[in-house]
């Protein structure tokens, strides 16, 4: 089921950022009295009466005007707008009508979405009258309220947002689909993979790049387990990525990561590894989702010792060593089924959890076999290892002081964890916490 998106917008320093922090529960989106702090989207997953949905903070919007800062700012938005099933339009109460607020009102009626109109810095029941002016705008629904002091109307606001969102049935694990993201550069043979794996022309292939726009998913049984399978758009260098269609399309791609559990990305092995891919790959590894290397167009590779070309990406790539490779062809469908296979079991180990006294055993031999140097005379001491969660296995290590723990000695612990428990396909995140650290 697709989440219901909730884009935030105004004009810039009404309190969206505010707005979203009070709805998240949390502080998650930077709140300053400066206009123009929060500059690119920032997504955040929220949930109101078990209800989820997709908050987006966006920046200010500042018509008319011609600077390239601005401007990004405004494409930001629009991306937003695009995504967007909701729009929350945030107003400032205290400052009163604005004439950016009039050009603003007109740009969401074109998007023929649902508009709520949020009048922020009401706070108190005295001040409710600064919000009548505001009908002007021509919006059926307002919502005076206080972001950053709460009040019932959030709760109202809340539960109109979420009106028409169905609570999810927990689903038991076995029956849930395991979702694989099918990404890459342009061209790199996605759409075929994909055709070749449903046994059906589903997305559209042609050899000129960026054919496909929007995601697609589908779901397919192989071996009594589902899986969903989403193509996406190819995604380019950022610098090469034109504003409108290609853009939106790379950015549904990109959230695309984000949703699933393992990202398959496609790569010409004609053209071997490039900074695209590893860029990709790096996106891959943020979002935490399983990463598949798949080695497309291998029909074509004359030399297919797969063993000398992965020792050639782990000495080019080597924070790519963790990720789980597969050689294959969309033309001839070689090893395409084995896609599955593979998926699974790296799915399994992103769901893997050690024990904390195992746990605490690998490290503290870790660190008697070579301890770490000392720093100005302090020596790093580790108390207690635990694992916090997982989708992606997550560990918090508790020591003394986080200024003695250097980078070198924190891969070193990495690659302790992998050799003592795998975690083969699946980025691995380690946090240091020191004696009255409340993070």
């Amino acid at each position: 089921m697709k989440e219901k998106v909730i884009a935030v917008v105004g004009r810039p320093n009404t309190g969206k950022s505010t707005l979203v922090n009070r709805i998240a529960g949390k502080r998650l989106s930077i709140v300053d009295d400066k206009p123009n702090i929060t500059r690119d989207r920032i997504y955040i997953d929220a949930n109101w009466q078990n209800k989820k949905f997709i908050l987006i903070d966006t920046g200010g919007i500042v018509e008319g005007n011609e600077d390239e800062f601005v401007k990004n700012i405004n494409s930001q938005v629009e991306i937003a707008l695009e995504e967007a099933d909701t729009i929350l339009f945030v107003v400032d109460a205290k400052s009163g009508l604005n004439p950016y607020d009039y050009d603003i009102a007109n740009k969401l009626r074109h998007t023929k979405k649902e508009v709520l109109l949020v009048v922020n810095k009401v706070d108190s029941n005295t001040q409710s009258d600064l919000a009548s002016e505001f009908w002007a705008l021509g919006f059926d629904n307002m919502y005076p309220l206080s972001a950053l002091h709460g009040d019932c109307t959030v709760g109202d606001l809340l539960d109109d947002i979420t009106k028409d969102i169905k609570i999810e049935e927990e689903q038991n694990e076995e029956s849930k689909p395991l979702k694989i993201a099918i990404v890459g550069k342009p061209n790199a043979g996605k759409s075929s993979i994909l055709n070749n794996l449903l046994k059906k022309q589903r997305a559209i292939v042609s050899d000129v790049s960026g054919t496909t726009r929007d995601s697609i998913d589908e779901e397919i049984i192989f071996e009594d387990k589902i899986f969903r399978l989403v193509d996406t758009a190819g995604i380019r260098k950022k610098s090469k990525v034109d504003y409108g269609v290609e853009m939106f399309a790379v950015d549904r791609a990109i959230r695309a990561i984000r949703e699933c559990d393992v990202a398959l990305l496609v790569i010409d092995a004609a053209e071997g590894l490039s900074d695209q891919d590893k860029k990709i790959a790096s996106i891959c590894e943020e979002a935490g989702c399983g990463l598949i290397l798949a080695f497309n167009k291998w029909d074509l590779i004359k030399n297919t010792q797969t063993h000398k070309f992965q020792e050639e990406i782990e000495k080019e790539a080597p924070f790519l060593n963790y990720a789980q490779k597969i050689f294959i062809s969309a033309k001839t469908g070689q090893r395409l089924e084995q896609i599955f296979k593979i998926a699974a079991e790296v799915q399994a180990e992103r769901e893997k959890r050690i024990s904390t006294g195992l746990l605490n055993k690998v490290i503290n031999e870790a660190f008697d076999l070579n301890p770490p140097t000392s720093i100005k005379g302090k020596l790093l001491r580790i108390y207690y290892s635990t694992q916090a969660k997982i989708n992606p296995p997550t560990f918090v290590i508790f020591i003394n002081n986080k200024d003695l723990i250097q980078d070198h000695y924190k891969r070193y612990l990495n690659k302790k964890l992998r050799e003592n428990f795998g975690f083969k396909g699946v980025p691995i995140v380690v946090s240091y916490r020191q004696k009255g650290d409340k993070k």
